[in-house]
């Protein structure tokens, strides 16, 4: 199993009481994952959770065989190869496209960042933007230099949170698609957090329903019917 997720628990200091309670979840390698829940429901701590960016009570977690937190391990986020977009993309507005997508090589050589760089470009149609800055872009241009910075260190796990939130309609329905494409073409494993049904059906392999903290149901967006969703407490 390339992600194996068991017994999660997490509370946030002065919460008073727990957001994720006993989740657990696997992940085959180069599966899309889609975590669906309306707010409060815990997804996107259980994203901050994966990356390292929160600290689990309890529970284990393990990436590519890897540990990455139980009661005796805690690896940071910088060392756990985790790529992650968030909504609201987070680029560097004083840097060009270029530099975006760079910031996260520091490890390579000069021409091997140049490589990679023209690699990702490559794969998210964006080869002629490199020079411009993220204001003289669309909002779908933007996700995909946000995507392209995520993908050039090469992570063995991508995750987004709310990816197409800022992205009006006509445009939501575009981009996910390519971002589909994209994705299974690199073959990198991959969650999405999503309050979207149509987002989740559309992009995942499988369907992950949170309700208080925990999985209420789980299946392929084939057997997951709109009517099965929205008759889920989730979306009362």
């Amino acid at each position: 199993m390339f992600v194996d997720v068991k017994n999660l628990q997490f509370e946030y200091k002065n919460a008073g009481e727990q957001t994720i309670h006993d989740f657990s979840l696997e992940i085959e390698e180069g599966e899309i994952v889609s975590i669906l829940g309306n707010s409060g429901s815990g997804k996107s701590t259980i994203l901050r959770l994966i990356a390292g960016l929160e600290v689990p009570k309890s529970g284990s977690i393990f990436i590519n065989g890897n540990i990455m937190s139980d009661s005796t391990h805690f690896v940071h986020p910088e060392k756990r190869g985790v790529g992650l977009v968030f909504q609201d993309y987070a680029l560097f507005p004083h840097m060009t496209v270029a530099d975006n997508i760079k910031f996260g090589l520091k490890k390579m050589g000069k021409k091997q960042k140049i490589e990679r760089l023209n690699e990702v470009l490559g794969l998210v149609g964006l080869t002629d933007y490199s020079k411009r800055y993220p204001y003289e872009l669309s909002g779908g241009q933007q996700q995909r230099v946000a995507l392209a910075r995520a993908l050039a260190p090469n992570p063995s796990l991508l995750m987004f949170d709310e990816p197409f939130s800022n992205l009006d309609a006509e445009l939501q329905l575009k981009i996910r698609d390519e971002l589909r494409t994209i994705i299974k073409h690199t073959g990198i494993t991959s969650i999405f957090v999503t309050h979207d049904r149509e987002d989740a059906r559309s992009l995942a392999d499988r369907i992950v329903i949170m309700q208080k903290g925990t999985v209420a149901q789980e299946g392929k967006p084939c057997d997951l019917l709109v009517e099965d969703i929205k008759q889920s407490p989730v979306f009362r």
